[in-house]
């Protein structure tokens, strides 16, 4: 495992970054606030891993690593929030993904631009609070394993999502049992074998839809047997269709 670099300070402020670009595993004594106005976001922490498009935002609690890579032409903007201070979410000390409504959105990109007065700072920044008090939990994560066995079965599925692996696969191939290794899932992740498999391929078809994969050519690569099957489950997973989810990633982008 690469070593951490320490940042103290969490910048407010926006980048611009190519696809395929990545941040190394970096932490910051203070809050930070994570959102991509165009392009996609993969973030990874020891908590889990997280994909952040345009209608999403990450919150990255003082003091957590976390690994970025790009997806896509991205506009990256960061805010810092003092550890110390009163944080803008209810439960600052956990990693969060949140919904950006429009309103949301330009109040992220005013913050983080370069020609704001201090006061313009002050103000923008107060409401930023108070509307991030009433923002909804939006997770669609993939929790990190601890158990090596468990890392192993989860990287054999995320190497090749076009072919299903059964749990006694798995089992074989990591060297236990396939009680013990559904109990792993169970109790690492909080789910079953099938239904992170399931996030998994979701996870994956998020990053290729907002690279403007066709929705027919995600959904092969993803491991669905249909086009409606995938249809069906990803917009139970994420509340929106892959189209909409495609397009909402373009306009971003052509923004």
């Amino acid at each position: 495992m690469s070593q951490i670099r320490h940042d103290p300070v969490a910048k407010t402020g926006t980048q611009h970054r190519a696809g395929g670009d990545v941040i190394d595993r970096h932490r910051h004594d203070d809050h930070q606030l994570i959102y991509v106005s165009s392009g996609v976001l993969a973030i990874s922490t020891e908590h889990g891993s997280w994909v952040a498009a345009n209608d999403r935002a990450v919150w990255v609690p003082a003091n957590t690593w976390h690994e970025h890579r790009f997806h896509g032409q991205s506009r990256f903007h960061t805010i810092g929030f003092p550890a110390g201070g009163p944080a803008p979410l209810p439960d600052a000390d956990t990693p969060a993904v949140i919904a950006v409504d429009a309103l949301l959105r330009e109040l992220l990109i005013a913050l983080t631009g370069a020609a704001l007065t201090p006061s313009e700072t002050r103000h923008i920044h107060a409401v930023l609070r108070d509307r991030l008090r009433r923002v909804e939990a939006q997770p669609v994560s993939l929790p990190a394993a601890r158990d090596q066995r468990l890392k192993d079965a989860c990287r054999l599925v995320e190497e090749d999502l076009r072919h299903p692996r059964t749990l006694a696969w798995l089992a074989n191939r990591v060297h236990t049992g396939e009680r013990t290794l559904s109990r792993l899932f169970r109790d690492e992740f909080g789910m079953t074998y099938p239904q992170w498999r399931t996030r998994t391929r979701v996870f994956a078809a998020m990053v290729l839809l907002a690279e403007d994969a066709s929705v027919t050519d995600t959904a092969h690569a993803c491991g669905w047997a249909t086009t409606s099957a995938f249809v069906d489950t990803f917009a139970h997973v994420t509340g929106t269709t892959p189209g909409a989810y495609r397009s909402s990633a373009r306009r971003a982008k052509e923004g």
